[in-house]
Order: C-alpha cells, then structure tokens, then sequence
C-alpha cells in the first residue's frame, strides 16, 4: 500500500506554531529596539509569508480576512512582528493583484518560499507620510528605471530582501504621478540614512532611514506607469488598514485576555474583586470597544471583496474610520485596562503581564498615517453622501 501524504498544516495550525515564538521574544525585542530576527525566521519557515500569494504560484493563496485572522493571532503576541508581518501582506497583495506576468513568476514563488519579506517605503523627507504623492523621480533609461530615493522611516528596512517604492513616474511628471516599483536587495545599494530608531513603543518593528538608489528592469513597475493610484484604492490601502487594524484588535484582545486570566486565577483572584461594579463596568466598555472594531473590521473586509466601486463614498469612510476607529479604540482598551489592573499589574514593566509594553505600542497608532489626516479627508467624503450610505446586513 502507498502511504497517503501527510495533510498540509492549516492556517490556524502554521499560526500557533509561530505565535509562541513571537511571545517568547517581545520583551527582548522591545528592550533592545532591535529587529525581531528569530520571529522572522520562524515565519519564513511557516509559510505565512506567502500567505498572499496564489497557489499557482506556490502560496497559500489567502484572502484579506485570513490577513486579519493572523495579524490578530500575531498581534497578541508580539504586536512589532506582526506590524512587520501585516505590512509585508500589504506588498504582497500590491504584487498579486497589479505586478506584470515576468515580475509575478519571479518574485512570487520566492515569497512565497520565505526568501522574500518585502518593505514597503512610502514616506519622503519633502512630503512626510502622504500616499498618492512623491518627489523623487523615476528615471527611464531604456528598459531599465533609475531610482534615487531617501526615506525617513522605512519599517524593517535594513533586513528587508526587496522594497516596494512609490516614486514620481519621471522627472516630467507631476507630483500626483505616481508609480509603483519594486526593488530586490541585490539590484540596488541600501544605505541607512540620517537618524536612529529609539521610540516610544513599536520599538522592534526598526523603522529606521533608508536611501535606495540603482537600477531595476521597467518591468519591475507593479501597476501602470503613474498608475498607483489605481493600486491605492483597490489594493494597497484596503489591506494597509485591515493589517493594521487586525495587528492593534489582535493586541487589545490579548492584553483584556490576560487580566480575564489574572482576575480569575487564584494566585492573584485576591487582587481583584469580580463582584464590583466599577471592574464589571470597565471590562464591559473593553470588550464592547473589541467588539466594535471586530464588525468593523469584518465590514470593510466585506467592502474589498465585493463592493462594486472602492471609491464609493460610503467604502471609503468606513475604510479609512475602521483605520481611525481602531487605532483610538484599541489603544483607549489598554489604557482601561491599566487603570483597571493598576500600578503593580498594569503600569510595571515587569509585570507577568504586558500591558505597559503593548499600552505604548498602541499610543503609535494614531500616529501611524495620522488620524488627523484621516478625520479630514472623511469629513470632505460625508459632504459627498448625502443620504448616509450604512452597510446593512453585510451588504455595502
């Protein structure tokens, strides 16, 4: 008799392998502002990073809600690495879906085998943060695209394999002319830029400056020339704020998990009345908060799926709120939760557990893509749905 093949592990299953290791080096990580090397290392080996990727191609050919699913797994554990994890998504999913035939038979299968995590370097001295424009130029030389570009914050860039690079489609071009290009490591020179990386919270996610400059063949743009609008709004942004999202929902969730832990356990049941009405209060306003940016979060995975138009007014407010929402929601959880747990459980850094590592992590979440930028391009979007579009039943 042959023997069957053992069956490929789940996506739940390559998860809780990897979840462990996250847990096991958080702490470490975020007293050493250093890269979470061995978190990376067992998520190449599980698979995830080719979560994305399409199985003719050699990944597990995922969708967006298994993007959250396991940003929310990793966020409970290590909410740096999963940052890290969710943005590489972000790349992925630009590359799947807009990348050309050559690009996509290379560097998919590659990805998809682990060897390739992806940063993403949208951010410029002259603009800061802002997506749909760029300043540096694109210079095409022939069939090949010369890139110079000088990024402040490039999360994980000094061990990234490859860079995803929005950049002005030439040096003609306008400023809202934006193009998409991909680089591998080897094909162009890296240096680190001026500044360090020593903040607050989301100390391993290494976010440090980069300046990229070489040569990448023209068939390495993903999208049109000048085309990345495109890819924003159908691809780039979507998963941008559900990984987010998911990664910040995963680590509130985890931080109210271990206080339920703590409160019920009776090594420490004594620390915590359960009959009071102010710790019944709190953890209710905690888990209505989680609850809300979970059916957020589910709509607006709903919303890529299957809206008709990404740039309905109605889509776009709720995918920019879920990015606002979840990113004031979340961090306010953790701070009730220190309130709750107090200065010995909560506000300790070596507390058994992690709420003043994940409370200042979280503090980043606004800031990450400014909420206030936000707030201001949804109050111009309400203006343009007068009827108040709600999503309904799951349907835009």
């Amino acid at each position: 008799m042959t023997a069957l093949a053992p069956a490929a592990p789940t996506l739940a299953e390559r998860t809780a392998r990897v979840v462990g290791v996250l847990a096991e080096h958080a702490r470490a990580v975020d007293e050493s502002a250093t890269f979470p090397a061995a978190s990376l290392d067992a998520l190449r080996e599980s698979g995830l990073m080719g979560l994305l990727v399409p199985v003719e191609h050699g990944g597990l050919g995922g969708d967006l809600a298994d993007l959250a699913r396991t940003a929310a797994e990793l966020g409970g554990a290590c909410l740096s690495t999963a940052m890290i994890w969710a943005m590489h998504g972000q790349q992925v999913a630009a590359i799947a879906e807009h990348a050309g035939p050559r690009l996509r038979a290379d560097l998919l299968p590659r990805i998809a085998r682990g060897e390739v995590y992806v940063a993403s370097v949208t951010s410029e001295r002259g603009k800061g943060g802002h997506l749909l424009t760029a300043e540096a130029p694109l210079r095409p030389d022939g069939g090949s695209l010369g890139i110079d570009r000088d990024a402040p914050i490039v999360t994980g860039g000094a061990v990234a394999d490859g860079f995803l690079i929005t950049m002005r489609a030439s040096p003609e071009a306008g400023y809202d002319d934006v193009s998409l290009v991909y680089a591998d490591r080897g094909q162009v020179t890296a240096e680190p830029g001026r500044g360090s990386w020593n903040p607050m919270g989301m100390r391993g996610t290494h976010s440090v400056p980069l300046r990229i400059t070489g040569d990448v063949p023209a068939d390495q743009l993903v999208g049109a020339p000048a085309g990345f609008r495109a890819v924003a709004m159908r691809t780039f942004v979507p998963a941008g704020h559900i990984g987010w999202a998911a990664c910040w929902l995963g680590a509130a969730r985890g931080a109210l998990s271990s206080v339920l832990g703590m409160i019920r356990d009776p090594r420490t049941r004594g620390s915590f009345d359960p009959s009071s009405e102010l710790l019944r209060r709190r953890l209710a306003r905690a888990r209505l908060d989680l609850d809300t940016v979970a059916a957020l979060l589910a709509q607006v995975i709903r919303d890529a799926a299957d809206a008709p138009d990404a740039e309905a007014p109605a889509v776009q407010l709720r995918l920019n709120g879920l990015k606002v929402h979840a990113a004031e929601r979340c961090a306010a959880v953790v701070d009730e939760l220190v309130e709750l747990t107090g200065l010995r459980h909560g506000y300790m850094r070596d507390s058994a557990l992690p709420l003043e590592r994940v409370h200042r992590d979280l503090r980043s979440a606004s800031l990450n893509y400014a909420n206030d930028r936000l707030y201001d391009a949804n109050g111009a979007i309400a203006l343009l749905d007068r009827d108040v579009t709600l999503a309904w039943a799951g349907r835009p």
